[in-house]
């Protein structure tokens, strides 16, 4: 179950979010030659990336912004800048360039250290602009939660598009997070659940503010909680490839 659209059109142009997504892409090839050798990425990230046990030793801070923009693999990078395609330009759109931009560092920073709290003695590294867009998520559930977000979901070869109120979808992503914390903290996981769980807590209580000024339960009263601007529109286009129908056998 992954999410490709919302049907909540900005209306400005996101330059932020377009940026942070080109910065992630061009900062991921950079360092792309090192996944051919295991040992130098191993070095890459204990330097660049967030390793709880030595931010508990009051080292490192600087990696709580530097790991935002490092992922694990092609599949990482492409999840996370999905989400933030999907979800950022609302929020710049409601935030202002610069405060939208000032969110998500902060948003990544409190996801960072979400995760140092959970696991402070962790030697793992830790990447990726998850626990950032995960604020951005949170934000957005607060200001929108009945906008309509397009889900596929997929069933082992059989998939369907469901549009789905952003309070569903991302209140079960939010779950998701909490219970797979627990269970990664009796059996280990390679997914920093924590700083997923941290970051969306920290984006809806900064988001806060943006909601109490457009009225708060007002607003949501007013609005339904549905996108102010008219929500948008798709479909399919049409395929010249022929319907195949089952033929009935003969007895």
């Amino acid at each position: 179950m992954f999410p490709i659209r919302d049907h909540n059109p900005s209306n400005c142009t996101p330059y932020v979010t377009y940026g942070l997504i080109v910065m992630n892409i061009f900062v991921f090839f950079a360092y792309w030659p090192l996944f051919a050798e295991p040992g130098a990425l191993r070095q890459f990230f204990e330097a660049w990336a967030i390793l709880p046990a030595r931010i508990t030793q009051g080292e490192g801070h600087v990696t709580l912004v530097t790991s935002m923009f490092l992922h694990g693999g092609l599949l990482h990078l492409a999840g996370n800048m999905l989400f933030l395609h999907i979800f950022g330009d609302n929020l710049e759109d409601e935030m202002g360039h610069w405060g939208f931009l000032g969110f998500y560092l902060v948003s990544g920073l409190a996801a960072g250290m979400g995760q140092v709290l959970a696991a402070p003695y962790s030697s793992v590294p830790m990447v990726g602009a998850s626990g950032a867009i995960a604020g951005v998520m949170g934000g957005y559930l607060l200001l929108f939660p009945r906008a309509r977000v397009d889900v596929v979901f997929i069933f082992i070869i059989f998939f369907k598009i469901l549009p789905l109120p952003a309070w569903m979808m991302l209140g079960v992503w939010f779950a998701i997070q909490l219970v797979s914390g627990a269970v990664a903290d009796l059996s280990g996981g390679g997914v920093a659940y924590w700083a997923h769980a941290g970051g969306f807590a920290a984006g809806m209580a900064l988001t806060l503010p943006v909601w109490l000024k457009r009225g708060g339960r007002d607003h949501w009263s007013k609005t339904q909680g549905a996108p102010a601007n008219p929500a948008a529109t798709y479909r399919w286009g049409r395929t010249d490839i022929p319907t195949v129908r089952r033929k009935k056998r003969r007895r």
